[in-house]
């Protein structure tokens, strides 16, 4: 049974990982690998707006990256400061609308400053959204929306509580969930990113290190992605069925 590419992704999540190593082949300190990953976001946020992408969300910094050196993280937030002053004019004028989850409590107020600017400033931006994950979680992501529909509904059982009713509070909303999953730098595990949002997401590993995946590797990507058969727990001749009736309305005799 054969089938049709389907169309190209809406929502791209990408976990961008290998800057560190980039830079240990190189024999450069850590911190060039963030600088040239830093300038790889740039070419791929463009990229993904050549694809007509309308959602790309990435992964910046984890929860669990604080266990990392305490320079190295001061240098990450410094980045994050540095990239959002720097490409502000830039994402206005593309068009593109600046989003930041995670639990911002333990950020340097400068970087909390420039997040909230960054946001408004891009508000209206329709090209792409553009949400950046940082200090983020998958579980804490699902514990928050769990607490936060409590908030909400105090006088309400968890029993109560459904997937659906659940959705409204997850970090991500109100971004559909993504189609398409990509992981740079040879790993293949979702390291705590979007796991809810990601149950039927497609996902694509490379072992290209970050700072060296573009705009070719971003199209070999989504290519992956249109070959794949999106069964979402149906069968082959039900998603064929589908795919039939849905080509049917576009394209009537």
């Amino acid at each position: 049974m054969s089938f049709e590419p389907h169309a190209s992704p809406k929502h791209i999540a990408i976990i961008m990982d290998g800057n560190g190593r980039w830079s240990k082949k190189r024999l450069m300190p850590r911190n060039i690998g963030h600088l040239m990953g830093a300038s790889n976001l740039r070419k791929i946020v463009k990229a993904c707006v050549n694809h007509s992408v309308k959602h790309l969300t990435v992964f910046a910094f984890s929860t669990e990256n604080w266990k990392r050196p305490p320079e190295e993280v001061a240098i990450l937030f410094d980045l994050f400061v540095r990239y959002l002053k720097s490409e502000i004019m830039e994402l206005q004028a593309q068009g593109i609308r600046w989003r930041v989850i995670g639990d911002q409590s333990a950020f340097p107020k400068e970087l909390k400053d420039q997040i909230d600017f960054a946001c408004k400033a891009t508000e209206r931006g329709t090209q792409l959204d553009l949400t950046v994950a940082i200090n983020y979680g998958g579980r804490w992501d699902i514990l928050q929306a769990v607490q936060g529909w409590q908030l909400a509904h105090p006088y309400e059982s968890l029993d109560q509580l459904s997937q659906d009713a659940l959705d409204p509070y997850l970090a991500t909303h109100p971004l559909p969930e993504p189609d398409l999953l990509i992981r740079t730098g040879g790993e293949s595990r979702l390291s705590n990113f979007l796991i809810w949002q990601c149950a039927y997401t497609e996902m694509f590993f490379t072992k290209e290190l970050w700072p060296d995946f573009g705009e070719a590797s971003l199209s070999e990507a989504i290519e992956w992605y249109g070959q794949r058969i999106r069964r979402f727990g149906k069968t082959d001749e039900q998603v064929q069925e589908s795919s039939l009736r849905a080509k049917s309305v576009l394209h009537p005799n």
